[in-house]
């Protein structure tokens, strides 16, 4: 870890910062729908493929691994292979929507494993799926780039349309908006449902990353290149650029902002997480992990011995933030010192982590098919669970933390009930 730059970097709890972060503190949510309103977007409508009216085919979807113990309370296996990702719905937290390498898509119950309907017509593997903030509508997109939007109580497909290849996707979280990167470098932003358009250019390599920032103005965008831009959603200018040594070495894999939207954290395959002042652009610091294995340049083996960082995420009740990484460490860090606090090892592969809405607690999924809950605070496990055959994909946890949704390369999708100490 080492300062990005002068002492006074480190000063990001100073008074002037927090006059700067009210001045961008997040309106209502009906202001900001208004704002978005006002957005002059492109009109580029594109047509509506036809959805193609794909039968649900109830396979059997587990894996032939040995399953010693289930600690799920409910199984989704209408997947006929790998399950990629899983949201649940904001609202109510009672429906998840599921997408696989099957090419399919599902909104199904958690309480009780029972199919809603099936997002039909996609043509590659469903990389992303999410409700819209008031659970209204449920968007899915597959590899390909084409992205369809559901009206999840009419159960009816409401616009699609068709980008290059899918990187990411987000719902905006005020308004009925949904933001997209593409392997062309493009960002793009769609009103649902009248499909109005608006892009903002990237440079020429893939937009690998992207959050819509907790003002709902603003969005941060990670590419290949390394490079990290702040977009101005309203105006669709860049208002600040991390390149070069202000940026990372290689692609980045992961962003997160904290609750307020002051400070962002960049996470990429070079191993640093690059922790930003949101509203100066400027790098505070750079958490950089040691890695325990060398390689030799040009090795055969460089591939194995590999490391990245996969995902991160601040806490909302502490300044600490957590980072984990393909080699199976997860960071604590202390924001306040920019040090590292805690340093908890599993024996694979991190594949995502959640904090929880509201306390010290962290969520991991690895590639040894476990969820594991641990105490920031101490750097202590607090429990695991287990059920799948194969490696977690993708993980959501609901509000209150009681329930945990995983999907899994075995084909199935678990509801765990999560056992809450007293904290």
């Amino acid at each position: 870890m080492e300062p990005a730059e002068g002492p006074d970097a480190v000063d990001f709890h100073g008074d002037e910062e927090i006059i700067e972060v009210v001045e961008l503190g997040p309106p209502g949510p009906d202001d900001l729908a208004d704002e978005m309103e006002d957005v002059d977007f492109d009109e580029e409508g594109g047509e509506e493929p036809e959805a193609e009216a794909w039968e649900t085919e109830d396979e059997e979807g587990g894996g032939d691994g040995m399953e010693p113990q289930d600690d799920s309370e409910v199984t989704f296996s209408l997947h006929s292979a790998s399950v990629f990702c899983v949201s649940l719905d904001p609202k109510t937290n009672t429906l998840a929507v599921t997408g696989g390498e099957d090419d399919k898509a599902f909104v199904w119950r958690v309480s009780d494993g029972e199919l809603l309907f099936e997002c039909t017509g996609h043509k590659d593997s469903v990389t992303c799926a999410g409700f819209s903030h008031d659970s209204v509508f449920v968007a899915t997109g597959d590899m390909s780039g084409l992205i369809k939007v559901w009206q999840v109580d009419a159960k009816e497909e409401v616009w699609s349309f068709e980008v290059g290849d899918l990187e990411w996707m987000e719902w905006h979280p005020q308004a009925h908006v949904l933001l997209a990167g593409t392997a062309d470098g493009n960002s793009w932003m769609w009103k649902i449902p009248s499909g109005d358009c608006k892009t903002f250019q990237g440079p020429a390599c893939p937009a690998t990353c992207g959050r819509i920032l907790p003002d709902g103005k603003r969005a941060v965008v990670g590419y290949e290149d390394g490079t990290m831009r702040i977009w101005d959603l309203k105006q669709g200018t860049s208002l600040h650029v991390l390149k070069g040594q202000d940026g990372h070495q290689d692609p980045l894999t992961c962003l997160a902002s904290n609750k307020d939207g002051s400070l962002i954290l960049t996470g990429s395959v070079d191993c640093n997480a690059k922790l930003v002042n949101c509203a100066t652009g400027k790098v505070v610091c750079v958490f950089k992990m040691e890695s325990t294995a060398p390689k030799a340049p040009g090795s055969e083996s460089e591939e194995a011995e590999s490391n990245s960082v996969e995902s991160l995420g601040f806490c909302n009740v502490m300044p600490l933030a957590a980072v984990g990484y393909l080699d199976g460490t997860l960071a604590i860090y202390d924001l306040s010192t920019q040090s590292l606090r805690h340093k908890c090892q599993h024996e694979s592969g991190i594949v995502q982590l959640l904090w929880e809405e509201s306390s010290a607690v962290v969520y991991t999924c690895s590639l040894d098919g476990a969820v594991r809950l641990w105490d920031a605070r101490s750097g202590k496990m607090i429990s695991e669970y287990r059920g799948h055959s194969a490696e977690i994909l993708d993980f959501a946890v609901n509000k209150d933390a009681s329930i945990v949704v995983t999907t899994s390369g075995d084909h199935q999708a678990k509801v765990f009930c999560v056992q809450c100490p007293d904290r």
